[in-house]
């Protein structure tokens, strides 16, 4: 990735945050083995600063859209504070696999940890921490449904499970959705569509909205999903 494409990337930024476009496939930090992933690159983001930006939140390597920076020590300090005081309200789009039993509720399963000889996974457990995700059936098509997300809480990989447990699998999740998912054929189709981060207390909210990823189109369009200004319900769920 090269620093334009990374600049191209941005849906906002002022002196104390970055909003940017992650792209599915990349990861957002290095992991035990290493590998390419956005923190090599968020040099080109400094734009005059001393120091390049910081990450304020995880997205997974396979999740697309808005992803926080924060571009100093106080302005991460900051951010810290709101996402772990649930105050950032944070928006994904999926494309699951069947549908969930109602139309729109709240999933509220505790999920743990789980760690094996092949590596580790999460799993819900009623000895986990507390987990919610609030939902909403957009639109429907080819036996897949389109789901407006909202996550109450910030687990690891809580979408993903939540709506495995629900029987709607995300399409293309290898981990969690087994062969109903067809990894193979299709990546993962979860895109942090919006998020909302109170930033300024005396200002609204700032909105960034990421486009749809272009791996995720054909299964939208399927569901009802056109492309074009009117075709938003950016805050379905």
């Amino acid at each position: 990735m090269t620093p334009s494409d990374l600049e191209a990337r941005l849906l906002f930024r002022d002196g104390l945050m970055l909003i940017l476009d992650k792209p599915a496939g990349l990861a957002v930090h290095a992991g035990p083995r290493g590998g390419d992933n956005l923190r090599d690159y968020l040099d080109a983001l400094r734009f005059g600063l001393p120091q390049a930006p910081e990450l304020a939140h995880r997205l997974d390597r396979d999740t697309s859209g808005c992803l926080v920076l924060g571009r100093h020590r106080k302005a991460l300090a900051k951010l810290g504070r709101l996402f772990s005081e649930g105050q950032v309200r944070k928006i994904y789009w999926a494309v699951a696999v069947g549908a969930p039993p109602q139309d729109e509720g709240l999933i509220d399963l505790p999920l743990l940890k789980e760690n094996r000889k092949t590596g580790w996974k999460m799993k819900v457990d009623a000895k986990g921490q507390a987990s919610q995700t609030a939902y909403s059936v957009v639109g429907r098509g080819d036996g897949r449904c389109w789901l407006a997300l909202e996550p109450k809480t910030g687990r690891t990989h809580q979408l993903r499970v939540h709506l495995a447990a629900l029987g709607c699998p995300i399409l293309g999740d290898p981990v969690y959705g087994g062969a109903a998912t067809a990894a193979a054929t299709f990546p993962l189709h979860l895109h942090a569509r919006e998020i909302r981060v109170p930033l300024y207390p005396r200002r609204t909210p700032i909105k960034a909205v990421a486009q749809v990823p272009e791996h995720m189109k054909i299964a939208l369009r399927a569901c009802g999903w056109k492309d074009g200004p009117r075709a938003n319900h950016e805050t379905a769920a």
